[in-house]
């Protein structure tokens, strides 16, 4: 039986009151600005895209070239269609507000414009991650207070990983679902539906290169797996780490796996790594929707009520007996009053 296309999808979930209008136009147009993103990631240096732009970001990092063009694409596709409020960026200081020639709608949209970026010029895998939520009854003119809601508010969320092929990943709350471009046709079909993570993994995501500065629990949890059959966990773990999110999500969501991006020491200044709003809540949803579990090493993510627009936080998440365990170990050691 031929696949149904994401905008077939979309109506369905409409026709069952899942969501409503605006809300499957958001995600489709999301959708098609992942397709340009997708064209420009496949042009690579034919394109004149790789490399630096010579600017920042609000984090302080390098922007490539593709970082600033996805922002642009993402921004320019949403502004005019009359189903956002308000957008916010991973690459922009601050909301971007719905210019007042346009009509504006009820929800929000969070994003990464591309994650992992710093993998573009050795063609590595990189993506899109976003997040939907619900514009505050009677805020007229959203601010950065308005997207300050827990990960549990979040209507919609999803990504794109633009590798050998493009594939879009979504969850509106109710399972999560796999679409893959068809260069060819132009549009999503349904390739997967109602993903699961399984509950045990023997393969682990994380940079070992920063173990000397991780607290104590996590290098506890980490020499346990390296130590394999010969160690309490009576069995081999393989490693695997793309550094960029959302491959290694991707992975864990097709075959198992726990990614970790923990606390360390490097900077005590900050708590973690990745962004609470653009990175670790929609990842959280969409793992916790496909049966695994997303923590800080000590509390649920989706959680947590966001402080600032921009909050880093420690990520563990994926097959949720190992997320357990591990966050176990954090949570043993606090009570226990260890130092970090």
């Amino acid at each position: 039986m031929k696949p149904i296309s994401l905008t077939q999808f979309l109506i369905e979930q409409q026709r069952e009151g899942r969501i409503n209008a605006d809300l499957r136009l958001l995600i489709e147009v999301v959708a098609r600005a992942c397709k340009r993103i997708s064209i420009a990631v496949g042009k690579g240096a034919l394109g004149g895209v790789l490399g630096s732009a010579g600017t920042e970001n609000v984090q302080g990092e390098t922007q490539k070239k593709l970082d600033v063009l996805s922002n642009e694409i993402l921004l320019e596709a949403n502004a005019w269609g009359g189903h956002l409020a308000a957008l916010a960026s991973e690459e922009m200081d601050d909301p971007h507000p719905i210019p007042d020639r346009y009509p504006k709608g009820e929800y929000l949209l969070v994003f990464d414009p591309l994650d992992g970026s710093s993998n573009i010029d050795v063609n590595i895998s990189v993506g899109t991650i976003f997040s939907v939520l619900r514009c505050p009854e009677g805020v007229k003119n959203p601010d950065e207070k308005a997207f300050l809601q827990p990960g549990t508010q979040q209507v919609a969320a999803g990504y794109a990983v633009y590798g050998s092929s493009t594939v879009l990943v979504l969850t509106l709350g109710d399972g999560v679902h796999q679409f893959t471009l068809d260069r060819e046709q132009g549009n999503f079909p349904l390739t997967h539906s109602r993903l699961r993570i399984p509950e045990d993994t023997s393969e682990f995501a994380i940079n070992m290169s920063n173990m000397r500065h991780w607290e104590p629990p996590m290098r506890r949890y980490i020499e346990e797996l390296l130590a394999g059959k010969t160690g309490p966990r009576r069995r081999d773990f393989n490693m695997r780490w793309v550094a960029s999110m959302v491959a290694d999500v991707h992975r864990i969501l097709t075959r198992g796996g726990i990614f970790i991006y923990p606390r360390d020491l490097k900077d005590p200044g900050k708590p973690g790594k990745l962004r609470l709003m653009y990175e670790a809540n929609p990842m959280a949803f969409i793992v916790e929707q496909a049966g695994g579990a997303a923590t800080t090493g000590r509390e649920r993510i989706l959680d947590i009520t966001p402080a600032q627009l921009h909050q880093r936080v420690p990520v563990f998440l994926g097959s949720k007996n190992e997320v357990e365990r591990v966050t176990g170990y954090h949570l043993a050691a606090d009570r226990a009053g260890e130092p970090a």
